[in-house]
């Protein structure tokens, strides 16, 4: 990977530095340095990462680290495609067979002020500047930006004893990507103004490691509602993106987590059910592990186990982390849950949303990624969060992180 940054990096160089060792000489070095620095920061966090592993970091410096040698490189892609176009372009006016139509070309250019290949890099170096200030807007200001999504929802089958049920769902904190506490002390407080009666998390506490949810247990036992807080657990929490020194070490991590929820009073569903009762009636809240479609994600979700006890014609509410559990398991082997609710997709942290328009890469991945889809079948539902945290690139651009208020009606 770095070798191909290097090369990418140098290709860009070779058309940027004529004009960059034109400036005064402090302008000429500092231009020159901010040109350099995103390879000099993944040469030192190859290096570092050897010496201490990359989750044993500070959480922060990991987080911004990795963000700004992302944002950095995706900002440059784009001057690199422009250059690209050009140099072709000046290959081919080159061949032989295209000599008089350089030649009338190269006339119509002089005339014009501007080569085409000096218009495609001014293209790309403009382009290049507007992606890296969106990327950063994106880091610093959308990322806490924390859109509150009202959904009313007829279920046929939920007894009227519950018309009206108050649910929040909140997913994928990615605690270790939070700069600060304060950001999340606010989600909280728009959480709990919903007066919700049940709060449902589902899944992805942390990045790699428990351990980046310890600074924010006195805000998080905040979250509190009359039904209970309940969760379930994502792919990250599982601690399968760290090369564990032993099996020991790797449970240790897990222990922790479930002494974390215990601590903060919410009550985790691993392949189990609990029931609500108003009156003589009842409905049922079933919390599944992780199942993945794809096989680089955990599949430790059991839905018999889960569901074992449960009547045929009670109403049910399935926690699961991963939509193409819902795809793949739920709705082709006939599990009777009414409405599922899932995250695990962020809506990609990039992409447009206006009115009833949304569009984001995250569709070309899964069927189901943000919001709320029926299967016309047999009419069940599945919300899908769009997630409160990020990982990865530490920002949201179009997709807000979002809170979910879900009204069920009789």
């Amino acid at each position: 990977m770095i070798v191909v940054l290097f090369f990418a990096d140098l290709y860009l160089w070779s058309a940027l530095r004529k004009t960059i060792f034109n400036y005064h000489f402090w302008h000429k070095y500092v231009v020159t340095f901010l040109f350099w620095l995103p390879m000099m920061m993944v040469a030192v966090l190859i290096i570092a990462s050897v010496f201490r592993p990359i989750q044993d970091w500070n959480d922060v410096l990991r987080t911004y680290w990795i963000g700004f040698i992302l944002v950095f490189y995706i900002a440059k892609m784009f001057p690199l495609l422009f250059l690209l176009i050009a140099d072709l372009w000046r290959v081919i006016q080159k061949i032989p067979v295209f000599a008089s139509k350089k030649q009338r070309r190269g006339i119509l250019e002089e005339k014009e002020g501007i080569s085409r290949s000096k218009f495609l890099q001014y293209m790309g170096y403009l382009s290049g500047g507007l992606v890296l200030g969106t990327m950063l807007t994106g880091m610093f200001k959308w990322v806490y930006e924390f859109n509150v999504v009202h959904e009313k929802l007829s279920c046929g089958r939920l007894p009227k004893n519950f018309d009206g049920l108050r649910i929040v769902q909140i997913s994928d904190l990615h605690l270790g990507t939070w700069n600060s506490e304060k950001p999340l002390m606010e989600a909280i407080k728009r959480i709990m103004a919903l007066k919700p009666d049940l709060i449902l998390f589902t899944g992805d506490l942390v990045n790699f490691t428990t351990k980046e949810a310890f600074r924010f247990e006195k805000i998080l036992s905040m979250i509190k509602a009359p039904m209970g807080v309940y969760a379930t657990l994502g792919n990250h929490d599982y601690g399968d993106y760290v090369s564990w020194p032993s099996k020991a070490a790797k449970q240790r991590n897990m222990n922790q987590l479930y002494a974390f929820y215990k601590r903060l009073g919410w009550k985790l569903l691993n392949n189990r059910h609990v029931r609500f009762t108003r009156g003589n009636q009842q409905i049922a809240l079933v919390g599944s592990e992780n199942w993945g479609a794809h096989l680089r994600f955990p599949r430790r979700g059991n839905l018999k186990k889960a569901t074992f006890g449960l009547e045929p014609d009670m109403f049910k509410l399935l926690m699961t982390h991963d939509p193409s559990h819902w795809n793949y398991v739920v709705i082709p082997e006939n599990y009777d849950m009414d409405l599922t609710l899932s995250g695990h997709t962020h809506g990609f942290q990039f992409g447009i949303e206006y009115k009833d328009f949304k569009w984001s890469p995250a569709q070309y991945m899964y069927k189901e990624w943000a919001g709320l889809y029926t299967d016309k079948a047999s009419g069940r539902q599945i919300y899908v969060n769009r997630g409160l945290g990020s990982i990865g690139y530490p920002g949201r651009i179009g997709i807000l992180p979002e809170i979910t208020l879900l009204e069920l009606k009789a």
